[in-house]
Protein backbone atom coordinates (compact mmCIF):
# COMPACT_ATOMS: atom_id res chain seq x y z
CA UNK A 1 0.00 0.00 0.00
CA UNK A 2 1.10 3.57 -0.70
CA UNK A 3 1.72 5.70 2.36
CA UNK A 4 1.21 9.45 2.77
CA UNK A 5 3.94 11.53 1.14
CA UNK A 6 3.85 15.34 1.30
CA UNK A 7 5.93 15.63 -1.88
CA UNK A 8 3.39 13.75 -4.04
CA UNK A 9 0.32 15.22 -5.73
CA UNK A 10 -2.53 16.10 -3.35
CA UNK A 11 -4.64 13.15 -2.28
CA UNK A 12 -8.19 14.26 -2.97
CA UNK A 13 -10.97 13.60 -0.46
CA UNK A 14 -14.63 14.53 -0.39
CA UNK A 15 -16.70 15.25 2.69
CA UNK A 16 -17.73 11.56 2.74
CA UNK A 17 -15.61 8.58 1.73
CA UNK A 18 -15.38 4.80 1.99
CA UNK A 19 -12.61 3.34 4.13
CA UNK A 20 -11.63 -0.02 5.59
CA UNK A 21 -10.00 -0.81 8.92
CA UNK A 22 -8.33 -4.17 8.17
CA UNK A 23 -6.77 -4.69 11.61
CA UNK A 24 -10.24 -4.54 13.18
CA UNK A 25 -11.89 -6.78 10.59
CA UNK A 26 -13.96 -3.92 9.12
CA UNK A 27 -13.71 -4.14 5.30
CA UNK A 28 -16.08 -1.25 4.53
CA UNK A 29 -17.21 1.83 6.44
CA UNK A 30 -18.79 5.00 5.13
CA UNK A 31 -17.13 7.88 6.99
CA UNK A 32 -17.71 11.59 7.35
CA UNK A 33 -14.54 13.65 6.80
CA UNK A 34 -14.67 16.58 9.21
CA UNK A 35 -11.67 18.93 9.38
CA UNK A 36 -13.46 20.85 12.09
CA UNK A 37 -13.07 17.90 14.44
CA UNK A 38 -9.64 17.21 15.89
CA UNK A 39 -10.19 13.59 16.99
CA UNK A 40 -11.44 10.73 14.83
CA UNK A 41 -14.27 8.66 16.31
CA UNK A 42 -15.46 5.13 15.63
CA UNK A 43 -18.85 3.70 16.58
CA UNK A 44 -18.53 1.19 19.43
CA UNK A 45 -20.67 -0.20 22.22
CA UNK A 46 -20.27 -2.90 24.88
CA UNK A 47 -16.82 -1.36 25.35
CA UNK A 48 -14.76 -3.29 27.89
CA UNK A 49 -11.14 -2.86 28.89
CA UNK A 50 -9.06 -5.89 29.87
CA UNK A 51 -5.47 -7.02 30.24
CA UNK A 52 -2.70 -5.76 32.49
CA UNK A 53 -2.11 -2.14 33.45
CA UNK A 54 1.16 -2.19 31.50
CA UNK A 55 -0.47 -3.54 28.34
CA UNK A 56 -4.18 -2.62 28.37
CA UNK A 57 -6.56 -3.72 25.65
CA UNK A 58 -10.14 -2.94 24.81
CA UNK A 59 -12.82 -4.96 23.09
CA UNK A 60 -16.05 -3.66 21.66
CA UNK A 61 -18.88 -4.37 19.25
CA UNK A 62 -19.88 -2.36 16.19
CA UNK A 63 -22.86 -2.35 13.86
CA UNK A 64 -20.97 -1.28 10.69
CA UNK A 65 -24.12 -0.85 8.61
CA UNK A 66 -26.64 1.81 9.73
CA UNK A 67 -30.11 0.37 10.37
CA UNK A 68 -28.69 -3.21 10.36
CA UNK A 69 -28.35 -4.25 13.97
CA UNK A 70 -28.29 -7.90 12.89
CA UNK A 71 -24.77 -7.38 11.47
CA UNK A 72 -22.31 -7.40 14.38
CA UNK A 73 -18.53 -7.21 14.29
CA UNK A 74 -16.60 -7.90 17.52
CA UNK A 75 -13.25 -6.10 17.67
CA UNK A 76 -10.28 -5.83 20.01
CA UNK A 77 -7.22 -3.58 20.01
CA UNK A 78 -4.46 -2.26 22.28
CA UNK A 79 -5.29 0.97 24.12
CA UNK A 80 -2.91 3.89 23.42
CA UNK A 81 -4.68 6.53 25.49
CA UNK A 82 -7.79 7.48 27.40
CA UNK A 83 -8.75 11.09 27.01
CA UNK A 84 -11.61 13.50 27.48
CA UNK A 85 -13.22 14.37 24.15
CA UNK A 86 -15.74 17.18 23.59
CA UNK A 87 -18.27 16.56 20.81
CA UNK A 88 -19.69 19.17 18.43
CA UNK A 89 -22.70 19.71 20.72
CA UNK A 90 -20.41 20.61 23.62
CA UNK A 91 -20.77 17.35 25.59
CA UNK A 92 -17.60 15.82 27.04
CA UNK A 93 -16.87 12.17 27.73
CA UNK A 94 -13.84 10.02 28.52
CA UNK A 95 -13.02 7.71 25.62
CA UNK A 96 -10.57 4.92 24.96
CA UNK A 97 -8.24 5.70 22.06
CA UNK A 98 -6.82 2.94 19.87
CA UNK A 99 -4.33 2.98 17.03
CA UNK A 100 -5.17 1.09 13.86
CA UNK A 101 -4.49 1.19 10.14
CA UNK A 102 -6.96 2.88 7.80
CA UNK A 103 -7.14 2.04 4.10
CA UNK A 104 -8.57 4.45 1.53
CA UNK A 105 -8.13 3.75 -2.15
CA UNK A 106 -4.49 2.66 -2.60
CA UNK A 107 -3.26 4.26 0.58
CA UNK A 108 -2.92 2.83 4.04
CA UNK A 109 -1.62 4.57 7.16
CA UNK A 110 -1.99 4.39 10.97
CA UNK A 111 -4.43 6.67 12.79
CA UNK A 112 -5.57 7.18 16.37
CA UNK A 113 -9.31 6.86 16.80
CA UNK A 114 -11.53 7.24 19.86
CA UNK A 115 -14.36 4.83 20.66
CA UNK A 116 -17.87 6.13 21.31
CA UNK A 117 -21.45 5.07 20.69
CA UNK A 118 -22.53 6.60 17.36
CA UNK A 119 -25.62 4.40 17.08
CA UNK A 120 -27.85 7.37 16.30
CA UNK A 121 -25.47 8.78 13.68
CA UNK A 122 -25.70 8.24 9.92
CA UNK A 123 -21.93 7.66 9.73
CA UNK A 124 -20.31 4.95 11.80
CA UNK A 125 -17.01 6.84 11.74
CA UNK A 126 -15.87 10.44 11.84
CA UNK A 127 -12.45 11.21 10.32
CA UNK A 128 -10.87 14.15 12.14
CA UNK A 129 -8.05 16.40 10.97
CA UNK A 130 -5.30 14.67 12.99
CA UNK A 131 -5.88 11.53 10.87
CA UNK A 132 -5.13 13.43 7.62
CA UNK A 133 -1.66 13.77 6.14
CA UNK A 134 -0.29 17.08 4.87
CA UNK A 135 -0.79 16.11 1.21
CA UNK A 136 -4.48 15.36 1.66
CA UNK A 137 -6.88 17.90 0.25
CA UNK A 138 -10.51 17.86 1.40
CA UNK A 139 -13.08 19.33 -0.99
CA UNK A 140 -16.28 19.85 1.03
CA UNK A 141 -18.46 20.15 -2.08
CA UNK A 142 -17.53 16.66 -3.34
CA UNK A 143 -18.32 13.12 -2.26
CA UNK A 144 -16.43 9.85 -2.78
CA UNK A 145 -13.32 11.11 -4.53
CA UNK A 146 -11.73 7.75 -3.68
CA UNK A 147 -12.97 4.31 -4.83
CA UNK A 148 -16.28 3.24 -3.36
CA UNK A 149 -16.70 0.05 -1.36
CA UNK A 150 -19.85 -1.82 -0.37
CA UNK A 151 -21.43 -3.39 2.69
CA UNK A 152 -21.89 -6.68 0.86
CA UNK A 153 -18.26 -7.45 1.79
CA UNK A 154 -19.45 -8.33 5.31
CA UNK A 155 -21.10 -11.40 3.84
CA UNK A 156 -18.03 -12.47 1.83
CA UNK A 157 -16.49 -15.80 2.86
CA UNK A 158 -13.01 -14.58 1.86
CA UNK A 159 -13.29 -11.51 4.07
CA UNK A 160 -14.46 -13.60 7.02
CA UNK A 161 -11.54 -16.01 6.59
CA UNK A 162 -9.05 -13.14 6.50
CA UNK A 163 -10.52 -11.46 9.58
CA UNK A 164 -7.87 -10.66 12.20
CA UNK A 165 -7.57 -12.84 15.28
CA UNK A 166 -9.61 -11.25 18.05
CA UNK A 167 -8.00 -11.01 21.48
CA UNK A 168 -9.89 -13.28 23.84
CA UNK A 169 -10.29 -13.07 27.58
CA UNK A 170 -9.87 -16.58 28.93
CA UNK A 171 -10.12 -18.01 32.45
CA UNK A 172 -8.24 -21.15 33.50
CA UNK A 173 -10.02 -22.72 36.48
CA UNK A 174 -7.15 -24.20 38.47
CA UNK A 175 -5.98 -24.36 42.05
CA UNK A 176 -2.39 -24.87 40.92
CA UNK A 177 -1.28 -21.72 39.13
CA UNK A 178 2.36 -22.83 38.95
CA UNK A 179 2.09 -26.39 37.69
CA UNK A 180 3.26 -27.21 34.16
CA UNK A 181 -0.16 -27.50 32.52
CA UNK A 182 -1.52 -24.23 33.90
CA UNK A 183 1.69 -22.35 33.08
CA UNK A 184 1.65 -23.65 29.50
CA UNK A 185 -1.96 -22.58 29.01
CA UNK A 186 -1.14 -19.08 30.23
CA UNK A 187 2.09 -18.77 28.22
CA UNK A 188 0.57 -20.06 25.00
CA UNK A 189 -2.53 -17.90 25.28
CA UNK A 190 -0.55 -14.73 26.00
CA UNK A 191 1.83 -15.47 23.11
CA UNK A 192 -1.23 -15.31 20.82
CA UNK A 193 -2.31 -11.94 22.20
CA UNK A 194 -5.04 -13.26 24.47
CA UNK A 195 -5.50 -12.33 28.12
CA UNK A 196 -5.42 -15.46 30.27
CA UNK A 197 -6.32 -15.33 33.97
CA UNK A 198 -5.90 -18.19 36.44
CA UNK A 199 -8.90 -18.46 38.77
CA UNK A 200 -8.78 -20.60 41.91
CA UNK A 201 -11.99 -22.61 41.64
CA UNK A 202 -12.58 -22.86 45.38
CA UNK A 203 -12.48 -19.07 45.78
CA UNK A 204 -15.35 -18.59 43.33
CA UNK A 205 -18.89 -18.16 44.57
CA UNK A 206 -22.15 -17.71 42.73
CA UNK A 207 -25.22 -15.51 42.62
CA UNK A 208 -28.01 -17.70 41.24
CA UNK A 209 -31.14 -15.98 39.98
CA UNK A 210 -33.21 -15.71 36.81
CA UNK A 211 -32.25 -12.13 35.95
CA UNK A 212 -28.49 -11.86 36.31
CA UNK A 213 -26.64 -15.00 37.41
CA UNK A 214 -23.01 -14.15 38.11
CA UNK A 215 -19.72 -15.61 39.32
CA UNK A 216 -17.84 -13.76 42.06
CA UNK A 217 -14.23 -14.08 43.15
CA UNK A 218 -12.73 -12.67 46.33
CA UNK A 219 -15.54 -10.15 46.72
CA UNK A 220 -15.60 -8.98 43.10
CA UNK A 221 -17.90 -9.97 40.24
CA UNK A 222 -15.87 -11.70 37.56
CA UNK A 223 -15.89 -10.05 34.11
CA UNK A 224 -17.22 -11.62 30.95
CA UNK A 225 -14.91 -14.32 29.62
CA UNK A 226 -14.88 -15.54 26.03
CA UNK A 227 -13.86 -19.01 27.17
CA UNK A 228 -13.18 -21.02 30.31
CA UNK A 229 -10.68 -23.88 30.48
CA UNK A 230 -11.71 -26.06 33.44
CA UNK A 231 -8.94 -27.93 35.23
CA UNK A 232 -10.99 -29.32 38.08
CA UNK A 233 -9.11 -31.45 40.62
CA UNK A 234 -10.68 -34.76 41.68
CA UNK A 235 -11.01 -33.60 45.30
CA UNK A 236 -13.31 -30.70 44.32
CA UNK A 237 -15.26 -32.28 41.46
CA UNK A 238 -18.67 -31.43 42.90
CA UNK A 239 -17.97 -27.76 43.65
CA UNK A 240 -15.77 -27.31 40.58
CA UNK A 241 -18.45 -28.55 38.20
CA UNK A 242 -20.99 -26.29 39.93
CA UNK A 243 -18.75 -23.32 39.06
CA UNK A 244 -18.46 -24.54 35.46
CA UNK A 245 -22.26 -24.87 35.33
CA UNK A 246 -22.58 -21.27 36.45
CA UNK A 247 -20.33 -20.11 33.60
CA UNK A 248 -22.46 -22.19 31.22
CA UNK A 249 -25.58 -20.51 32.65
CA UNK A 250 -24.30 -17.04 31.79
CA UNK A 251 -23.40 -18.12 28.25
CA UNK A 252 -19.62 -18.56 28.50
CA UNK A 253 -18.00 -21.14 26.23
CA UNK A 254 -16.51 -23.87 28.45
CA UNK A 255 -13.95 -26.16 26.81
CA UNK A 256 -15.31 -29.11 28.77
CA UNK A 257 -18.97 -29.11 29.91
CA UNK A 258 -19.84 -29.68 33.54
CA UNK A 259 -21.85 -32.85 32.90
CA UNK A 260 -18.98 -34.40 30.91
CA UNK A 261 -16.51 -33.68 33.72
CA UNK A 262 -18.89 -35.14 36.33
CA UNK A 263 -19.57 -38.30 34.33
CA UNK A 264 -15.91 -38.96 33.53
CA UNK A 265 -14.94 -38.67 37.22
CA UNK A 266 -17.44 -41.30 38.37
CA UNK A 267 -15.86 -44.59 37.24
CA UNK A 268 -19.16 -46.49 37.35
CA UNK A 269 -21.06 -43.84 35.40
CA UNK A 270 -18.16 -43.54 32.95
CA UNK A 271 -18.10 -47.25 32.18
CA UNK A 272 -21.86 -47.29 31.74
CA UNK A 273 -21.54 -44.49 29.18
CA UNK A 274 -18.78 -46.39 27.36
CA UNK A 275 -20.90 -49.55 27.35
CA UNK A 276 -23.90 -47.63 26.00
CA UNK A 277 -21.77 -46.43 23.08
CA UNK A 278 -20.40 -49.97 22.47
CA UNK A 279 -16.83 -48.82 23.12
CA UNK A 280 -14.36 -51.58 24.01
CA UNK A 281 -13.29 -51.76 27.67
CA UNK A 282 -12.16 -54.39 30.19
CA UNK A 283 -14.99 -56.52 31.61
CA UNK A 284 -16.28 -54.62 34.64
CA UNK A 285 -18.63 -55.50 37.52
CA UNK A 286 -20.22 -53.56 40.38
CA UNK A 287 -22.32 -54.57 43.36
CA UNK A 288 -23.35 -53.14 46.72
CA UNK A 289 -24.13 -56.29 48.69
CA UNK A 290 -21.35 -58.41 50.29
CA UNK A 291 -23.37 -61.53 49.37
CA UNK A 292 -22.50 -60.91 45.71
CA UNK A 293 -18.69 -61.05 46.07
CA UNK A 294 -18.29 -64.45 44.39
CA UNK A 295 -20.55 -63.61 41.47
CA UNK A 296 -18.90 -60.19 41.16
CA UNK A 297 -15.48 -61.80 40.71
CA UNK A 298 -16.89 -64.25 38.18
CA UNK A 299 -18.45 -61.46 36.09
CA UNK A 300 -15.07 -59.72 35.81
CA UNK A 301 -13.40 -62.91 34.56
CA UNK A 302 -11.65 -64.40 37.60
CA UNK A 303 -8.21 -63.56 38.97
CA UNK A 304 -6.02 -61.69 38.47
CA UNK A 305 -8.37 -58.72 38.86
CA UNK A 306 -8.23 -54.99 39.34
CA UNK A 307 -10.24 -53.54 42.24
CA UNK A 308 -10.70 -49.82 41.72
CA UNK A 309 -12.31 -47.09 43.81
CA UNK A 310 -14.97 -45.19 41.85
CA UNK A 311 -13.23 -41.85 42.34
CA UNK A 312 -9.63 -43.00 42.05
CA UNK A 313 -7.14 -40.76 40.25
CA UNK A 314 -3.45 -40.94 39.28
CA UNK A 315 -3.47 -44.66 40.14
CA UNK A 316 -4.49 -44.13 43.78
CA UNK A 317 -7.14 -46.52 45.07
CA UNK A 318 -6.33 -49.12 42.38
CA UNK A 319 -5.30 -52.59 43.61
CA UNK A 320 -4.15 -55.67 41.68
CA UNK A 321 -5.51 -58.88 43.20
CA UNK A 322 -3.50 -61.76 41.73
CA UNK A 323 -5.65 -64.56 43.19
CA UNK A 324 -9.33 -65.04 43.89
CA UNK A 325 -8.61 -65.12 47.62
CA UNK A 326 -6.72 -61.80 47.39
CA UNK A 327 -9.59 -60.28 45.44
CA UNK A 328 -12.07 -61.33 48.12
CA UNK A 329 -9.84 -59.83 50.83
CA UNK A 330 -9.50 -56.50 49.01
CA UNK A 331 -13.25 -56.34 48.35
CA UNK A 332 -14.01 -57.08 52.00
CA UNK A 333 -11.54 -54.37 53.07
CA UNK A 334 -13.08 -51.76 50.75
CA UNK A 335 -16.57 -52.71 51.96
CA UNK A 336 -15.40 -52.37 55.53
CA UNK A 337 -14.40 -48.80 54.71
CA UNK A 338 -17.83 -48.28 53.09
CA UNK A 339 -16.06 -47.39 49.84
CA UNK A 340 -17.63 -47.71 46.39
CA UNK A 341 -15.52 -49.71 43.94
CA UNK A 342 -15.43 -51.61 40.66
CA UNK A 343 -14.00 -55.03 39.93
CA UNK A 344 -12.34 -55.18 36.54
CA UNK A 345 -10.63 -57.65 34.23
CA UNK A 346 -6.82 -57.51 34.27
CA UNK A 347 -5.48 -57.40 30.71
CA UNK A 348 -2.27 -59.45 30.96
CA UNK A 349 -1.10 -58.83 27.41
CA UNK A 350 -0.85 -55.11 28.08
CA UNK A 351 2.21 -55.97 30.19
CA UNK A 352 2.04 -52.86 32.37
CA UNK A 353 1.74 -50.48 29.42
CA UNK A 354 -1.08 -48.26 28.25
CA UNK A 355 -1.61 -45.62 25.57
CA UNK A 356 -2.61 -42.04 26.43
CA UNK A 357 -4.37 -40.36 23.50
CA UNK A 358 -4.86 -36.61 23.76
CA UNK A 359 -8.12 -35.70 22.01
CA UNK A 360 -8.95 -32.08 21.14
CA UNK A 361 -12.15 -31.11 19.32
CA UNK A 362 -12.76 -34.62 18.04
CA UNK A 363 -9.20 -35.36 16.85
CA UNK A 364 -6.34 -37.30 18.39
CA UNK A 365 -3.60 -34.67 18.29
CA UNK A 366 -0.89 -36.56 20.23
CA UNK A 367 -0.27 -39.95 21.79
CA UNK A 368 2.27 -41.53 24.10
CA UNK A 369 2.96 -44.96 25.55
CA UNK A 370 3.22 -45.13 29.33
CA UNK A 371 5.19 -48.01 30.86
CA UNK A 372 5.00 -49.00 34.51
CA UNK A 373 8.06 -48.82 36.73
CA UNK A 374 9.73 -52.13 37.64
CA UNK A 375 7.54 -54.13 40.03
CA UNK A 376 4.54 -51.85 39.41
CA UNK A 377 1.41 -52.64 37.36
CA UNK A 378 0.17 -49.02 37.16
CA UNK A 379 1.66 -47.03 34.29
CA UNK A 380 0.70 -43.57 35.61
CA UNK A 381 3.56 -41.07 35.33
CA UNK A 382 2.73 -39.96 38.88
CA UNK A 383 3.54 -43.52 40.02
CA UNK A 384 7.01 -43.44 38.46
CA UNK A 385 6.02 -44.68 35.02
CA UNK A 386 7.90 -43.72 31.87
CA UNK A 387 6.53 -42.23 28.66
CA UNK A 388 7.66 -42.60 25.07
CA UNK A 389 6.33 -41.73 21.60
CA UNK A 390 3.99 -44.24 20.01
CA UNK A 391 2.25 -44.74 16.70
CA UNK A 392 -1.38 -45.69 17.23
CA UNK A 393 -3.59 -47.74 14.91
CA UNK A 394 -6.75 -46.49 13.21
CA UNK A 395 -8.78 -48.70 15.55
CA UNK A 396 -7.14 -47.10 18.59
CA UNK A 397 -7.64 -43.62 17.16
CA UNK A 398 -11.32 -44.28 16.50
CA UNK A 399 -11.83 -45.69 20.01
CA UNK A 400 -10.24 -42.59 21.59
CA UNK A 401 -12.32 -40.18 19.51
CA UNK A 402 -15.55 -42.07 20.23
CA UNK A 403 -14.79 -42.15 23.95
CA UNK A 404 -14.16 -38.39 24.13
CA UNK A 405 -17.30 -37.73 22.12
CA UNK A 406 -19.38 -39.94 24.43
CA UNK A 407 -18.68 -37.49 27.28
CA UNK A 408 -18.92 -34.35 25.13
CA UNK A 409 -15.35 -33.37 26.03
CA UNK A 410 -13.40 -31.03 23.76
CA UNK A 411 -10.17 -31.75 25.67
CA UNK A 412 -9.51 -35.18 27.12
CA UNK A 413 -6.87 -37.79 27.76
CA UNK A 414 -8.17 -41.22 26.76
CA UNK A 415 -6.24 -44.16 28.25
CA UNK A 416 -6.25 -47.39 26.24
CA UNK A 417 -4.91 -50.90 26.78
CA UNK A 418 -3.74 -52.99 23.85
CA UNK A 419 -5.43 -56.37 24.17
CA UNK A 420 -5.70 -59.44 21.96
CA UNK A 421 -9.27 -58.42 21.10
CA UNK A 422 -8.55 -54.79 20.27
CA UNK A 423 -8.16 -51.54 22.23
CA UNK A 424 -9.81 -51.33 25.64
CA UNK A 425 -10.63 -47.90 27.08
CA UNK A 426 -9.58 -47.67 30.72
CA UNK A 427 -10.43 -44.06 31.48
CA UNK A 428 -11.40 -40.73 29.97
CA UNK A 429 -9.64 -37.88 31.80
CA UNK A 430 -11.26 -34.45 31.55
CA UNK A 431 -8.20 -32.61 32.96
CA UNK A 432 -5.24 -34.33 31.30
CA UNK A 433 -1.74 -33.16 32.16
CA UNK A 434 0.20 -31.58 29.30
CA UNK A 435 3.79 -32.12 30.42
CA UNK A 436 4.21 -35.81 29.61
CA UNK A 437 2.33 -35.69 26.31
CA UNK A 438 4.11 -32.55 25.05
CA UNK A 439 7.56 -33.86 25.93
CA UNK A 440 6.92 -37.34 24.53
CA UNK A 441 5.25 -36.28 21.30
CA UNK A 442 7.18 -33.05 20.73
CA UNK A 443 3.89 -31.34 19.85
CA UNK A 444 2.57 -28.00 21.06
CA UNK A 445 -0.60 -29.42 22.57
CA UNK A 446 -1.49 -26.15 24.31
CA UNK A 447 -1.30 -24.40 20.93
CA UNK A 448 -3.60 -26.98 19.35
CA UNK A 449 -6.10 -26.40 22.16
CA UNK A 450 -6.05 -22.64 21.48
CA UNK A 451 -6.61 -23.33 17.78
CA UNK A 452 -9.84 -25.06 18.77
CA UNK A 453 -10.83 -22.35 21.27
CA UNK A 454 -10.34 -19.57 18.71
CA UNK A 455 -12.72 -21.37 16.34
CA UNK A 456 -15.35 -22.10 18.98
CA UNK A 457 -15.34 -19.11 21.32
CA UNK A 458 -18.01 -16.55 20.58
CA UNK A 459 -18.53 -13.23 22.33
CA UNK A 460 -21.26 -13.13 24.94
CA UNK A 461 -24.42 -11.93 23.13
CA UNK A 462 -24.70 -8.16 23.17
CA UNK A 463 -27.47 -6.53 25.13
CA UNK A 464 -30.61 -6.05 23.08
CA UNK A 465 -31.06 -2.44 22.06
CA UNK A 466 -34.04 -0.82 20.41
CA UNK A 467 -33.43 0.06 16.78
CA UNK A 468 -32.78 3.78 16.33
CA UNK A 469 -32.99 5.43 12.95
CA UNK A 470 -30.12 7.72 11.97
CA UNK A 471 -30.80 11.30 12.99
CA UNK A 472 -27.53 13.09 12.70
CA UNK A 473 -24.14 12.96 11.04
Amino acid sequence: MDTPNAASEPFQLGWEEWVSLPQLGLPALKVKVDTGARTSALHAYDIESFGSASSPKVRFTIHPIPDREDVLIHCSAPVVDRREVTSSNGESEWRYVIRTKIRMGKREWPIDVSLTDRGNMAYRMLLGRTALAEDMLVTPQQSFCQPELGYESYHSVAVKQDAPRRSLRIAVLSREAHNYSTRRLVEEGESRGHVVEVIDTTRCYMAINQLSPEVYYDGTRLPRYDAVIPRIGASITSYGTAVVRQFETIGTYCVNPSDGITASRDKLHAHQILARQRIGMPATAFAASPKDTGNLIGLAGNAPLIVKLLESTQGKGVVLAETRKAAESVIDAFRGLKASFLVQQFVKEAAGEDIRCLVIAGKVVAAMKRSAAEGEFRSNLHRGGNSSPVRITKQERDAAVRAAKAFGLNLSGVDLLRSSTGPKVLEVNSSPGLEGIEKSSGKNVAGLLYDAIEKKARPVPARRRAAVKPKAT
